[in-house]
């Protein structure tokens, strides 16, 4: 791919010992040819916008200050790092961004060591990074510098404040610096908030203080326990001073800022004058997410993953989906809706993503009955038990992947007292370029064990409305549901809302050669294989839906066990513990023993790529469908 010749300096940076080459003066062209690289390559090839954006000069200053890839940086949800890899050896090949055998959608050290952790989830970054901060340390590496650069909504995560709470009692030289994007940048109110800043980051200032907490160490009048007192007062007399406080003057972690994150000069000098401090710190930085790009600043929520658009006029390239089935994620938000204006119990949960799975819907109509909780599965699935617990009924949307951070809320919280939680889960199975951070590949497998637990997925979009109806019944207790990403198979999408019998499958076509069954809308590919294999041979393919993992459908079961020599399974999920696990278990509990080839996901993390790559590379797309169905028939 050619290179823009308008990257003058931009295209010298092969690495960050190019880029701190260069004076601090010439910074701000490279953060304007960076973000200009950024709006260009996603105009043409789709990834997330808005949050790469906002830290461009963070980034940047970042880089120049510190020892990359000897000091590490450990980033909160990677979709803010599209600028680090540019300025990291992949500038050429970012093109290939999230596509297949390309690079990858989010840091990983397994694509370049600039990556030092992996990144798809919110939150882990102050763990992490702490984590390497006392190796460093154990293994005599003064020198190292390690920073958690953790925003973008992931300090709301539970595990963001566990690392916290460990930052603050284990001896440590670790610098966070908090990305807070969700406000404007505060205008200054005085000269004291910025002498403080300047006071509390100047080198003279903190030689001094260092050299005499020495001395009072030496001298025995102070101590690791009388420090941390000494910090929690000077704390509070910034405060104090400040006329601000925040969580971390509590924790003995000292805080600086809060900074204009787009001032790449002051950025640089702040980090200069901080990064040898000892003792954990946090700088506090205000960004604007979209910074730069117009359309991306004044609607945030849309620009995150906008899709192909035209940089120059701002216009999003929308497919027309005139005539298209929908997404399954809007057949959820609409039918909610139905469903809670006939059942005033119902309320909607969703963990920072109303938009993606369409609570958007219901938080409009009924603002009152609708919460967004922010990245914190596991307080979601505990709140809808709360809630659950006093007789309302939680329709609890999480991603799939997103929802093993929550496995054990699940279990104590929800399942062990039976309460009337629905779990919808978004995203179930290989989700495409978003990668092994998102596929939502193991819920089946992950959630078959647990007792009580309703485990449902539809066929199409007919069966969506309908099981969401069922699992809103009463005494249904825990009840999931889980569907993909986009669209399903059905125009007219919008059915009579009818009770399904808990536990019953559906036989969708008889025969006498062959059984494939099948779980969720991945039944549809197998159908229109069997259609293909019957009409090129001749045979006779019985097509089971089983719909429900738990309560499995047993008599559906022994049919098939007393009737057929060969069986095919196939599912959007993990092989070990799935759907076809769970038959192989009936079928050798009851005496039964057919040859079972089993398709799904395979027991690897798999890459990024189209869905329908995807499944090709997995061996459970149409194709592969029906090359089993031949290669099992010639047996």
């Amino acid at each position: 791919m050619k290179e823009e010749t308008s990257y003058e300096l931009l295209n010298k940076i092969d690495s960050p010992d190019d880029l701190r080459q260069l004076p601090v003066e010439a910074l701000p062209r490279v953060c304007a040819e960076l973000r200009d690289k950024i709006i260009d390559e996603l105009s043409r090839n789709p990834g997330h916008f808005g949050s790469s954006l906002g830290v461009v000069e963070l980034t940047v200053a970042i880089h120049y200050i510190f020892n990359t890839p000897y000091d590490r940086i450990v980033w909160d949800v990677g979709h803010q790092a599209y600028g680090h890899k540019i300025l990291t050896g992949r500038r050429d090949i970012f093109y290939t961004n999230r596509k297949l055998n390309g690079l990858c959608p989010f840091p990983t050290p397994t694509e370049s060591e600039y990556d030092t952790f992996t990144c798809g989830h919110a939150s882990n970054s102050i763990s992490a990074a702490l984590g390497m901060a006392v190796a460093a340390a154990r293994k005599g590496e003064e020198n190292r510098r390690v920073v958690a650069v953790i925003g973008d909504g992931s300090m709301s995560g539970g595990l963001a404040f566990e690392g916290l709470n460990n930052v603050s009692s284990t001896p440590n030289d670790l610098l966070i610096i908090l990305n807070d994007n969700n406000m404007a940048i505060d205008r200054s109110v005085g000269g004291m908030k910025q002498y403080l800043l300047n006071l509390h980051t100047s080198e003279g200032y903190n030689r001094l203080r260092n050299a005499l907490s020495k001395k009072l160490y030496r001298w025995g009048i102070l101590n690791d326990e009388r420090r941390k007192s000494l910090i929690r007062f000077n704390n509070s007399l910034k405060s104090m001073l400040m006329q601000q406080q925040n969580i971390f003057e509590g924790m003995n972690i000292r805080y600086f800022g809060p900074v204009d994150g787009h001032d790449v000069t002051a950025l640089t000098r702040v980090l200069k004058e901080i990064k040898d401090m000892k003792g954990p710190k946090l700088l506090h930085v205000h960004t604007r997410k979209g910074k730069g790009f117009k359309p991306a600043e004044e609607a945030a929520t849309v620009w995150h993953a906008p899709g192909i658009f035209d940089k120059e006029t701002g216009e999003r390239i929308v497919a027309d989906t005139t005539g298209m089935p929908p997404l399954f994620q809007d057949v959820f938000g609409n039918t909610l809706l139905e469903l809670a204006r006939q059942n005033d119990k119902i309320v909607g949960v969703t963990p920072a993503m109303p938009s993606g799975c369409s609570m958007n819907i219901l938080m409009k109509a009924m603002p009152e009955r609708a919460f967004d909780v922010g990245i914190a599965e596991g307080h979601a699935v505990t709140f809808s038990g709360g809630m659950a617990k006093e007789g309302l009924l939680p329709f609890c949307n999480v991603y799939s992947s997103f929802m093993q951070r929550a496995y054990d809320n699940i279990i104590h919280d929800v399942a062990i007292l039976k309460l009337n939680v629905v779990f919808c889960l978004d995203r179930a199975g290989l989700v495409g370029e978003d990668g092994p951070t998102h596929h939502g590949a193991f819920d089946l497998a992950y959630l078959r064990p647990i007792p009580n637990l309703i485990i449902a997925s539809p066929y199409d979009e007919h069966e969506l409305r309908r099981l969401m109806y069922t699992a809103q019944l009463p005494d249904r207790g825990p009840f999931a549901i889980r569907y993909p990403r986009g669209r399903g198979v059905l125009t007219d999408w919008h059915c009579p809302l009818e009770e399904v019998e808990i536990g019953k499958g559906r036989k969708m076509k008889s025969g006498i050669d062959l059984a494939v069954v099948t779980i969720g809308p991945i039944g549809n590919d197998a159908a229109a294989a069997i259609r293909r294999a019957e009409k090129e041979t001749g045979c006779s393919i019985a097509h089971y839906d089983l719909r429900f993992l738990k309560p499995i459908d047993e008599e559906m079961l022994h049919e098939i066990g007393r009737n057929f020599r060969h069986v095919i399974t196939v599912e959007d999920g993990v092989l070990k513990g799935g759907m076809g696990s769970a038959l192989l278990e009936f079928m050798a509990d009851h005496g039964y023993t057919p040859a079972v080839k089993r398709l799904g996901i395979p027991d690897r993390f798999i890459q990024h790529g189209t869905v329908k790559e995807l499944r090709a590379l997995c061996g459970f797309d149409e194709d592969s469908i029906y090359h089993a169905i031949i290669h099992t028939l010639n047996l």
